[in-house]
């Protein structure tokens, strides 16, 4: 029986609808990120303002609510030559990925996730990876996952399970998954408070959030907002 969980948590909607189903399903949770000069800092900031609110407004949820960790992890972005840690536009490259795509990044994430839930006794790594709205990053796959479960078990001799909760499921669910956890009110957080935007804009606030509306990340979002509204 699996009673804790490191929930990878940027602050963006997909990692807060996995946070608030952690929090429905383990008595210990905590939470972490990282700083790898990611264009969009500010979804450091969104992400301190979203666990502020979980607190004050989910009451069941604030005593699960343990500590949250922010990795230094500046040298993935001095090896990346993309959008997401450089000032460039964002564009389709010959591969078929957009350049938003960052090498390793994932498998970094899960790695150091990894390390720090061995020394903090937690079981279960929440990631808010999917491979059905999403933009074709080999990192996000379910098979990759599989194999980072593996090697990150035999690695450190420990058997890990990581969740994925929203990888076979569009963005129209993530919003109803939301709904279904923590009501509107929990969609109303996630409105407000969370940040996906590659771009960083906090300026322009939209019926599904804050962003430029044009990025790959707004659009996703956006287009699986409109479908939740309009079901609902």
């Amino acid at each position: 029986m699996h009673t804790s969980a490191l929930v990878l948590f940027s602050g963006g909607q997909d990692s807060t609808t996995c946070l608030a189903l952690a929090l429905s399903k383990y008595e210990r949770v905590e939470t972490i990120a990282f700083d790898y000069g990611q264009r969009h800092k500010v979804e450091l900031d969104a992400r301190l303002n979203v666990l502020r609110e979980i607190k004050s407004r989910f009451s069941q949820w604030a005593p699960k609510l343990g500590e949250d960790h922010l990795l230094d992890l500046a040298v993935l972005g001095q090896v990346s030559d993309t959008s997401l840690t450089r000032d460039v536009a964002i564009k389709m490259e010959g591969s078929g990925l957009p350049n938003t795509f960052v090498p390793g990044r994932n498998l970094l994430f899960l790695t150091l996730a990894a390390a720090l839930a061995y020394r903090r006794g937690l079981q279960v790594l929440v990631t808010g990876v999917c491979e059905t709205d999403f933009s074709g990053y080999p990192d996000c796959r379910d098979d990759t996952i599989k194999a980072m479960q593996l090697a990150l078990s035999l690695g450190m001799d420990k058997r890990f399970l990581i969740e994925t909760p929203l990888m076979w499921i569009d963005k129209a669910d993530t919003w109803r998954l939301a709904h279904s956890l923590g009501g509107q009110a929990l969609v109303d957080l996630i409105v407000e408070h969370t940040h996906t935007c590659y771009l960083g804009d906090r300026i322009h606030r939209n019926d599904w959030g804050y962003g430029c509306g044009q990025c790959p990340a707004c659009e996703l979002r956006a287009r699986g907002y409109q479908r939740f509204a309009e079901a609902n």
